[in-house]
């Protein structure tokens, strides 16, 4: 696989179809942080978006697909100016998954929510802006409507399999939204995901998620990069905001806290496994970067933050 491909599959994402929201007339609703990532599309109409911390509200026109990437509650409204209601008032009496603001008919949206079941959901979500907007105009967000429109029909109708099929729906409209972000020029940052985007750094990455356990020098990462080992190392640490090596170690313990709680497999296996010649040595790696030892890790979640830039800056 890719690295992206890589980190969502140790992430586990899962969807869930969300209700939709039909308002009417003059309408402003609140809404508590999300559980996730919340994915929504407007059908018709246009609002505004208000997320706390964020200073502008963002305009969304018909057409248009936004991502909310952290725990923050956020507005939804025909005005910023407006009184809001909050969402359960509506959403507790919704039909058919709908909900209804002021008799409806003038703005209408459905989106789904992605949690992830996997943990350090922030090697992904602390690199991400709050709101990823994806204006009507681009080709994405016309795969990201017919996706939509897709999974809604699977749950809806109940097919055979439908549930599988939202959720490979669900997952292509994650990866389109992040390919739009990381291609924005207006995405600037520093971490493992905009590092993507370059190709020599991106070919190292990727040699480094291919074959983790191998013995990797920064010679032999420079000339899968193409570079010279100084403009390598240099180039890596600027992109990324680690160095290559430490990339690896970090890349290697989320691999490795993923299998001591998802199987039974010993520790000397993992280790094994993921390139070192003892326990002790992956020990020692495994509670400097993730914050407990290994066995503490399998038994019980880790302290909290101990992860949060578990791969790069954010």
């Amino acid at each position: 696989m890719d690295p992206l491909s890589d980190v969502l599959a140790l992430l586990k994402p899962r969807s869930y179809v969300s209700a939709g929201l039909d308002a009417g007339g003059a309408w402003a609703i609140d809404f508590p942080p999300p559980d996730g990532i919340k994915f929504n599309a407007v059908i018709s109409g246009a609002c505004w978006l208000s997320v706390d911390g964020v200073p502008e509200a963002v305009r969304l026109e018909e057409s248009d697909c936004f991502l909310l990437t952290s725990r923050r509650a956020f507005r939804l409204a025909s005005d910023p100016a407006l009184e809001a209601i909050q969402s359960d008032a509506i959403y507790s009496v919704a039909r058919d998954g709908i909900a209804t603001c002021n008799g409806g008919g003038d703005f209408f949206l459905i989106g789904s929510r992605f949690s992830f079941s996997g943990g350090n959901s922030d090697i992904l979500l602390g690199i991400l802006p709050p709101i990823v907007h994806v204006k009507r105009d681009s080709d994405h967000a016309t795969v990201l409507r017919w996706c939509l429109d897709r999974m809604t029909r699977e749950l809806r109708d109940q097919q055979p399999g439908g549930f599988l099929m939202a959720e490979h729906f669900a997952h292509v409209m994650l990866m389109q939204v992040l390919r739009l972000h990381i291609a924005s020029p207006n995405a600037r940052g520093v971490g493992w995901l905009f590092a993507l985007t370059d190709r020599r750094i991106g070919a190292a990455i990727g040699a480094l998620h291919a074959d983790p356990a191998r013995k990797w020098t920064l010679q032999s990462l420079a000339e899968r990069a193409s570079m010279s080992r100084s403009s390598f190392a240099l180039h890596f640490k600027e992109k990324v905001g680690l160095a290559p090596m430490d990339y690896l170690t970090r890349w290697r313990m989320l691999l490795a806290g993923d299998r001591l709680t998802s199987s039974a497999e010993a520790i000397a296996g993992v280790a094994l496994s993921l390139g070192y010649d003892s326990e002790s040595a992956f020990s020692t790696a495994f509670k400097r970067v993730m914050g407990c030892s290994p066995r503490q890790y399998g038994r019980a979640q880790p302290p909290a933050g101990a992860m949060r830039d578990s791969l790069g800056a954010q």
